[in-house]
C-alpha cells in the first residue's frame, strides 16, 4: 500500500471564526490546521491519536507552534489545507501545515508544530514504538530550509 505523504482536505471559513474585517482570525487558524491534521492522519495513515490515548495511554502534546499569516483567509472562502511530516526522532514529530485557497495558487498561512510524544500515566515524554517509527519513516518528507524564516520566504512573493 502507497502512503499520502502530504494528504489534504478542504475546509470552509466560517462566521464564528472570522474577525470584524471577515478574515479568519488569528488563533483560529491553528484550529483549523489542527483539526485538519486529525483528520487527514485518521484517513490516509489510519491513525486515531484519540483511540492510542485510550488503548495504549499515549499520545503527542503541542511542544511549540510557530505560524506565518501570509494572506487572509475571508468568510465563506473555501480552503485547501495539506500537511506533511517534515522530520521525527524518538519521541517527537515536526509537522508543516499550510493553508491554502481551494485551487491552491495562493498560500494564506504555514504552520509548524511540534509534537512531543507523551505517556499520559507517567506524565512523561515517552519514545514512539517501533510500529509508528516505522510509519514516519515511510510519510516523512523533509524539506531544504533550515529554519521557519527561510521557509516561509520560500513562499512569500518575490518583489520585482
Amino acid at each position: 500500500m502507497t502512503l499520502t505523504k502530504t494528504p489534504e482536505s478542504k475546509a470552509l471559513i466560517r462566521f464564528q471564526d472570522c474577525d470584524p474585517f471577515n478574515h479568519l482570525n488569528n488563533a483560529s487558524y491553528i484550529n483549523y490546521m489542527i483539526n485538519a491534521r486529525e483528520d487527514q492522519i485518521k484517513e490516509c495513515y489510519n491513525l486515531d491519536i484519540f483511540d492510542l490515548a485510550k488503548s495504549k495511554g499515549v499520545s503527542w502534546v503541542v511542544g511549540t507552534n510557530q505560524i506565518a499569516y501570509i494572506r487572509p483567509a475571508l468568510l465563506m472562502e473555501k480552503v485547501t489545507i495539506d500537511s506533511q511530516l517534515i522530520q521525527f526522532t524518538e519521541n517527537q514529530l515536526q509537522v508543516e501545515i499550510r493553508m491554502w485557497n481551494q485551487d491552491k495558487t495562493e498560500i494564506k498561512a504555514i504552520l509548524w508544530s511540534t509534537f512531543v510524544h507523551f505517556n499520559l500515566a507517567k506524565q512523561k515524554k515517552w519514545k514512539h514504538d517501533q510500529q509508528l517509527i516505522e510509519l514516519f519513516q515511510n510519510v516523512v518528507v523533509p524539506i531544504s530550509a533550515t529554519s521557519f524564516e527561510e521557509r516561509i520566504s520560500q513562499f512569500k512573493p518575490q518583489k520585482v
